[in-house]
């Protein structure tokens, strides 16, 4: 069945992949965003151009759309508005959340949709909790969260930092970082993958006010998955392992995304998604997941490789420190 849906965003990480896979799957497909990416459209996709929260934002509800996908709001106040903008003008409202939201250390080293939604690290977290309890709490508003956990598509999965900083400090033999022993377990999904489930919750009456998390079900460990980005590179990749509150002495901030998030094994059971769309696959074997974002990261860098700053210092910094423990 053809639905008339609308994607608020639709050139991110995530949702581009999801845009591409409404349309092959025969979808009537428009895209809500401000028109800065450069990523093209799939052809046949209408592109609405306007603020979040604009005048031509408050239009859309006129338009009829049988499925609102909200991948842009981060905030309480946005959600507020974007209640008022569809209730009683949508068939369904997906807005997307995150794993993150999950509770830090998870009461079981699986998580499930029951595993309990606080996040006292990350205050991106926490708005998006903030985001999904207002939205279970509307009326006349078909809604269904959905939470991915790491995603990828045109970046690299790293820790801390730019991405493309980490890959040239690999491919100019400088050592990187890893928070911990290396050891915890992180689930890596690619976009193309997420997407299939995704779209697959268009118009189902089971995916109506419940809340779902769309994930690989294989997970790999940080080191392996930095050792894989070296090899896909052509180095070796040159770790240091550093404590997680050690990091977070020298950055303060990056609370949130290690100890609100990749300090922590991520390991997810999807039957509640598979129990509701069918059975999908996602792409188990790190050179598999990683090969669209190296092959973004090499597109960026034949533009030339990002300069050295503060945080290549800082990093250089760091593992040195950090290497010079123990010695006489």
């Amino acid at each position: 069945m053809s639905l008339n849906v609308l994607f608020v965003g639709g050139t991110g990480q995530i949702s581009y992949s999801c845009v591409q896979r409404a349309v092959a799957d025969g979808h009537r497909v428009s895209v809500f965003n401000r028109g800065q990416r450069q990523d093209e459209l799939p052809p046949g996709v209408t592109s609405i151009v306007g603020e979040l929260g604009g005048s031509e934002y408050a239009a859309l509800a006129d338009r009829g759309f049988d499925v609102v996908c909200q991948f842009i709001v981060f905030k309480r106040e946005q959600m507020a508005k974007d209640i008022e903008v569809f209730a009683g003008h949508c068939g369904q409202y997906i807005f997307i959340s995150s794993a993150s939201v999950y509770e830090k250390p998870a009461s079981h080293y699986v998580i499930t949709e029951n595993t309990p939604a606080v996040n006292p690290y990350w205050t991106y977290s926490q708005a998006k909790i903030a985001c999904e309890e207002l939205l279970k709490s509307s009326s006349n508003l078909p809604w269904t969260i959905v939470r991915p956990s790491h995603t990828v598509r045109t970046g690299l999965p790293v820790m801390i930092g730019d991405s493309d900083i980490m890959a040239r400090r690999m491919l100019e033999g400088d050592p990187t970082i890893v928070a911990g022993d290396g050891h915890t377990l992180w689930t890596l999904t690619r976009s193309a993958d997420f997407a299939v489930p995704f779209v697959r919750l268009f118009g189902k009456s089971a995916a109506m006010n419940d809340v779902f998390h769309i994930t690989n079900d294989k997970a790999h460990t940080w080191d392996q998955i930095q050792m894989a980005i070296g090899r896909l590179l052509g180095v070796q990749a040159k770790i240091v392992h550093v404590p997680t509150d050690t990091l977070v002495k020298y950055i303060p901030d990056w609370v949130g995304p290690l100890t609100g998030d990749k300090a922590w094994s991520a390991i997810f059971d999807n039957s509640k998604i598979k129990g509701v769309v069918g059975d999908f696959e996602c792409a188990e074997s790190l050179e598999e997941i990683l090969e669209e974002p190296i092959l973004h990261l090499h597109r960026r860098l034949a533009n030339g490789r990002p300069p050295r700053g503060d945080f290549d210092a800082l990093v250089t910094r760091i593992c040195k420190e950090q290497g010079a423990l123990g010695e006489a």
